[in-house]
C-alpha cells in the first residue's frame, strides 16, 4: 500500500520532470499555478498522470482549483480517493 510519502515523492517528481523545475524550487506549498508551473493543459496532463499512477478517477465537481494547487492539495486529493 502507498504510503502519503510514496504519493508526494511521486507527485513531486512528475511536476519537477513536467516543469523542468529544479528541486529547490518546489516545496509542498509552492501554488503551482498562481507561481506559472502549470497552466490549464498541464492540469489536464496531471489528472491524467494520477489516474495512471494511482487508479484515480477525477469527477467533473472534483475538478477544482483548491484540489490541485499545491503538492500538498494533490496528496491529499490522491489520498482520499485511495
Amino acid at each position: 500500500m502507498l504510503t502519503a510519502t510514496d504519493v508526494k515523492n511521486k507527485v513531486k517528481k512528475y511536476i519537477l520532470k513536467e516543469t523542468l523545475s529544479d528541486v529547490n524550487q518546489i516545496d509542498d506549498d509552492t501554488l503551482i499555478f498562481e507561481t506559472g508551473l502549470l497552466d490549464s493543459m498541464g492540469l489536464l496532463f496531471l489528472i491524467e498522470h494520477l489516474k495512471e499512477e494511482f487508479g484515480v478517477e477525477t469527477q467533473d465537481e472534483e475538478l477544482v482549483v483548491e484540489h490541485f494547487e499545491s503538492i500538498k492539495n494533490i496528496v491529499a486529493f490522491v489520498e482520499s480517493k485511495l
